[in-house]
């Protein structure tokens, strides 16, 4: 796969000098986004905001990005995961040049003191080192003026890019391969391992769900919860200043497309049912057919037949 910096058009000024110091990495980064992308829809396939890809718009995510939502707070954290996910993983794989595998010391606890510590981990130390150096120099290059709501804006993105990184680098795993004769299993041995990228997903998302709405002190510079009465946001969880559209209707300086035509669940009283979906507009059911292989049967050597089978089902869209 060729690359080349060039092509990176939507780098900053800060990321494109980090590009031609690292070009080798940029792949990973690429990588990360399209992670973050198909990760972001798994989560949010059965709500309002379906985290929609719109590729004529600066923004990969269009309009919703740009506002200090909490859907921006997610993508912020998502696509900081990522990074971190995918250029520790390049790091074990050998594919980066100036890192290797994990340096991390032999946890004193975690394993048993006759298992063996080694093979080749995530390199999740250098991972989160990069991830914090290529993604925050975007937004402290674009939201620079020193007086809110600029900083303001800053200072939330860079927490929110932090949160991401924290829910891959704090939750390594230890990943141990067994050794001996018989699968007996007498011997271990064991390395750093990054959670699956869906339990980053997943975590990440319950964030979403707990975002906490923030303000910030006249200058920008000093984050004030809107709620005196919770705890003052930890460096875990999401935050975000400006209340999320409803998602209902098509709103494009928001960044809403609606819901009218999305397919919903009659059955579910929960997000992805059609009361909730819909909006209380209201939906239209219709059949529809879908023709598929079925019956396949393996004939030696080395072929295998199939008939093809039509099945209907009712899709109910909304209103």
């Amino acid at each position: 796969m060729t690359f080349s910096c060039n092509t990176m058009n939507v780098l900053s000024y800060g990321q494109m000098k980090f590009c031609q110091l690292y070009e080798d990495h940029m792949i990973g980064v690429v990588k990360a986004a399209q992670m973050g992308i198909g990760e972001c829809q798994h989560q949010f396939k059965d709500r309002r905001w379906n985290c929609t890809v719109m590729p004529k718009e600066p923004s990969v995510f269009g309009k919703v990005a740009t506002r200090a939502t909490r859907e921006s707070a997610f993508l912020h954290a998502m696509m900081s995961a990522g990074v971190v996910h995918s250029i520790s993983r390049m790091c074990r794989d050998g594919e980066l040049t100036g890192c290797g595998c994990s340096k991390k010391k032999r946890p004193k606890k975690a394993i048993r003191p006759e298992w063996i510590w080694g093979g080749c981990g995530d390199n999740t130390d250098y991972g989160y080192k990069f991830s914090g150096g290529f993604v925050d120099v975007m937004e402290k290059e674009k939201n620079h003026p020193r007086k809110s709501p600029g900083l303001s804006r800053m200072l939330m993105n860079l927490h929110n890019n932090e949160v991401g990184r924290r829910a891959v680098y704090r939750h390594v795993k230890i990943g141990c391969k067994c050794h001996g004769t018989s699968g007996s299993c007498s011997v271990r041995t064991c390395w750093n391992q990054l959670p699956s990228f869906r339990q980053t997903g997943d975590r990440l998302r319950d964030r979403y769900d707990a975002a906490a709405q923030v303000t910030f002190n006249p200058q920008g510079t000093r984050l004030i919860p809107i709620n005196r009465k919770f705890n003052r946001p930890t460096k875990d969880d999401l935050i975000f200043t400006e209340p999320s559209p409803n998602f209902c209707n098509p709103d494009p300086e928001r960044g809403s497309l609606g819901t009218s035509g999305r397919v919903c669940d009659r059955r579910s009283q929960g997000t992805s049912g059609c009361g909730l979906m819909c909006c209380d507009r209201g939906y239209r059911s219709s059949k529809v057919k879908y023709v598929e292989r079925c019956k396949c049967k393996f004939h030696w050597c080395c072929n295998v037949s199939c008939q093809t089978c039509e099945r209907s089902m009712h899709v109910h869209t909304c209103n």
